[in-house]
């Protein structure tokens, strides 16, 4: 029997582990820039005490430069989001269509397993 690859590919023949990897970096990016916000909003705070008219509108600049960055970083993972989702459902539709039996049979196992845990909660 041929041992199969752990490396699969989606429709389009791309690798989907380079596709969980561009994911992720984009969430890590969106941390990064969650971060920054967050700084940036605390010195924001800390400062308004001292500040006259001229810096907190050079502040306020910043602040509205930050959001704007971070609005792009929420944009910008979305969509590699919603095209490994409907990736995912492909490849399991193209599954169950194939092995509905087996399919069937995964999904008893998970239900009991499910019903035998919360079944020990009570």
């Amino acid at each position: 029997m041929k041992a199969e690859s752990t490396r699969t590919l989606d429709a389009n023949g791309s690798s989907v582990s380079a596709q969980t990897e561009a994911t992720e970096a984009a969430i890590s990016s969106v941390a990064r820039e969650f971060k920054n916000f967050v700084a940036d909003v605390e010195d924001l705070i800390q400062s308004t005490t001292s500040l006259n008219g001229e810096d907190l509108a050079r502040v306020k600049a910043k602040l509205q430069a930050r959001v704007a960055a971070a609005k792009q970083s929420v944009q910008s993972i979305g969509a590699p989001l919603i095209d490994r989702a409907r990736n995912t459902v492909r490849a399991t539709d193209g599954y169950v269509r194939e092995q509905p039996w087996q399919a069937l049979g995964i999904v008893a196992g998970a239900s009991l397993l499910v019903g035998y845990l919360v079944g020990r909660r009570g």
